[in-house]
């Protein structure tokens, strides 16, 4: 008689979570020295806890901008080992404060650097512009042979065949991967929460978010567990985490930069392409990054990227002319809150001073059509991958999953012809703006181009800082320029100061979202968060607003607040 067929029973999503969570703890209790115990009872704010928990020399290292920690690996100052060990236990005490990290990676890591300092010993030189730099990658960037979940439970088991396009230019460049970090469920989020690893916060207030959906990398690079670090962004991805950490972050132009690799539902889609870039703690790692990866040509094996250089000597204006700057105070949707408010305003008050600057009022074009048309294209299989995903293995719904998709009117299965009709509002809406702009010149040349044009936009991250956990439910001052496709560029400016940033309360809400948003300010829950703001340019222009953000820094000095 035949012996019973023994079926194996699924792991419950509890259990995968818990495996996924001793999985990166085994990966931590690996670094050595050991990472730091932390106290049982933390502080809202952890930004100071690495400086009396690490050595002296490791928060040096860690802290150096990357410029400066480029410049010493160089010179052979320091040792890409001595680095990757810092890094590694600053990394892994991040982990311990903020919850950022999906698995340290410490034999490769101590194994590549060993490769780079013989490299170094032998030639006298590094072997190429990123020679010994940690840099730590959102886990959906497929690493070969390592796990590639995209925040979803019953992804799990799923691995990379190959290092992501992007992370082979810039190994080859000399760098060194030592860290994966967290994102959201669905990956789209503007915070960072799933079923397999809870809630990454932000180090400079634990009640707030981290940002997302590169909320991970957001929180390591904020609290300089690294100094620079690779997002992805469809909606505000790599500016939402940059600004409410501290930091810098851009949001390149579509096809500048090389995608094959990444893990998500939808491949394949083109309605709102997604892209790849940098978070750093400065903006030379910024421009470093852009630099190194398209100095590589990816082109050349990724087709769909444009075959352009970088050009980061080129002129933020010819001589003579003046950078005229746009100023969107409100998108006419969701009014700022006042911190946000008040960094516009200083800002804009600073740059009035600067000669060779002029500072003009940029209206708001129906950013509300935007997100409807943005709204409408994000889930065009009526988000049936992303229900699936979620529901394989029974994980609960987190609630800004259920907010973009079960809640959003927008999100439906549409028809070839539905689709069709909203890509052409798309590309109409993208005409008009495009008028909006060039209707600022001020006239035309010899030649009839149009001159004297707005150069880049200054605007607001978010409707506030970083937001309370489960709150962050307003995506207009991120996803209006994934719906153009214009470089979008965050920076640090200010912290929340309750004494100064009180609310306004004879204001009354415009709409629904307006009030939301309004009902959420309450200065002392958000007392000393990073304050940012973001620099729009036209679209391939991502140049520019890089080389005009360097150019305003040079001339007002930002940030205006310390951060660590």
């Amino acid at each position: 008689m035949a012996s019973a067929a023994h079926t194996v029973e699924k792991p419950t999503w509890q259990e995968v979570a818990k495996t996924a969570q001793e999985y990166r703890d085994a990966s931590i209790a690996r670094v050595d020295p050991a990472v730091p115990e932390v106290p049982k009872e933390l502080p809202l704010d952890v930004t100071k806890l690495p400086q009396e928990l690490l050595s002296e020399r490791e928060v040096e290292i860690t802290q150096l901008l990357t410029e400066d920690l480029i410049a010493s690996l160089a010179l052979g100052k320091l040792s890409s080992t001595t680095v990757a060990k810092a890094f590694l236990r600053r990394a892994g005490l991040a982990q311990r404060l903020v919850n950022c990290i999906t698995e340290l990676l410490p034999s490769r890591a101590l194994e590549r650097a060993k490769f780079l300092d013989e490299y170094y010993e032998e030639h006298k030189q590094p072997i190429g512009p990123l020679h010994g730099l940690p840099i730590s990658v959102k886990e959906h960037v497929g690493m070969k042979d390592l796990g590639l979940n995209a925040g979803f439970v019953s992804w799990w088991d799923t691995k990379a065949d190959e290092d992501a396009h992007i992370l082979r230019i810039l190994w080859d460049a000399g760098c060194v991967f030592y860290a994966r970090t967290t994102q959201p469920q669905s990956l789209m989020h503007l915070e960072t929460s799933n079923n397999l690893y809870g809630v990454t916060v932000n180090p400079f207030n634990r009640n707030l978010t981290s940002g997302g959906s590169s909320g991970g990398e957001g929180a390591l690079v904020g609290i300089r567990g690294s100094c620079l670090g690779i997002g992805t962004d469809i909606g505000g991805s790599i500016r939402s985490p940059a600004a409410n950490n501290g930091v810098y972050g851009l949001r390149p132009t579509s096809y500048r930069l090389p995608t094959d690799g990444l893990s998500a539902t939808m491949a394949g889609q083109d309605h709102i392409i997604p892209v790849i870039g940098p978070l750093s703690t400065s903006l030379e790692g910024i421009k470093l990054f852009m630099k190194t990866v398209i100095a590589a040509k990816p082109w050349l094996s990724e087709p769909a990227l444009l075959p352009f250089p970088w050009d980061d000597k080129k002129e933020v204006k010819p001589p003579g002319a003046k950078l005229k700057i746009g100023v969107l105070w409100d998108d006419g949707v969701v009014k700022p809150h006042p911190p946000v408010a008040r960094a516009l305003q200083e800002v804009v008050e600073k740059l009035k001073d600067i000669e060779g600057v002029e500072v003009v009022n940029w209206k708001p074009y129906k950013h509300d059509e935007a997100w409807e048309i943005i709204a409408s294209l994000y889930f065009c299989d009526g988000a049936r991958e992303e229900v699936d995903a979620i529901n394989a293995s029974g994980e609960p719904w987190r609630p800004l999953t259920t907010h973009i998709i079960k809640d959003n009117p927008y999100v439906k299965k549409h028809s070839i012809e539905e689709l069709w009709h909203w890509q052409i509002k798309r590309e109409k809406y993208k005409t008009a703006y495009a008028k909006v702009w060039n209707d600022t010149a001020t006239g035309k040349n010899e030649m009839g181009e149009l001159e004297g044009m707005v150069d880049v936009i200054l605007c607001p991250v978010g409707p506030g800082a970083a937001p309370l956990l489960d709150t962050a439910k307003y995506w207009g001052y991120t996803s209006q320029w994934n719906l153009l496709d214009y470089p979008a560029l965050v920076f640090p400016v200010s912290r929340v100061d309750p004494k100064v940033d009180v609310v306004d309360e004879a204001y009354k809400p415009r709409n629904e979202k307006d009030k939301f948003n309004h009902k959420l300010y309450d200065p002392k829950k958000f007392e000393g968060a990073p304050v940012s703001l973001q620099l729009v340019g036209r679209r391939y222009e991502d140049e520019k607003a890089v080389n005009s953000l360097e150019h305003i820094k040079e001339k007002i000095g930002l940030p205006f607040a310390k951060y660590l």
